[in-house]
């Protein structure tokens, strides 16, 4: 399996070669509630670390998704733009946000491994 990271903005990354997958966390999408609307950056676009990339609106709120890591989009995930609802039953699983080829993979170093993010999500309570 690909090495998963996280930032503290709730966004994961798992990285397979030069490409990033990027998504919202399950503890993000709990926060929001009911998605009901996804935007998605465009292939091409170039994101710098920690530039709002995508939005996902729920019945309480708008939000922002930001990149972890910079680069250029390559993917957008159609399937969640046509059914919002898969983000929160897949948060970190099929209903992935976009896909970036990294442009510093040593980025990767500053995010959080699985145990260090639950550990973080503990601080929030």
């Amino acid at each position: 399996m690909a090495d998963r990271k996280f930032s503290k903005d709730h966004e994961w990354i798992e990285v397979d070669g030069a490409v990033g997958t990027i998504g919202i966390t399950d503890y993000a999408q709990g926060q929001l509630g009911d998605v009901v609307f996804v935007e998605l950056p465009e292939p091409g676009r170039k994101l710098a670390k920690g530039d709002a990339a995508a939005v996902v609106e729920s019945v309480k709120a708008a939000s922002e998704v930001y990149t972890p890591v910079s680069g250029e989009v390559t993917a957008g995930n159609q399937a969640i733009v046509d059914d919002p609802a898969k983000v929160n039953a897949e948060a970190e699983g099929g209903a992935w946000f976009f896909k970036v080829k990294l442009a510093d993979p040593g980025e990767l170093g500053g995010l959080m491994d699985r145990t260090a993010y639950d550990a973080f999500l503990k601080t929030l309570a």
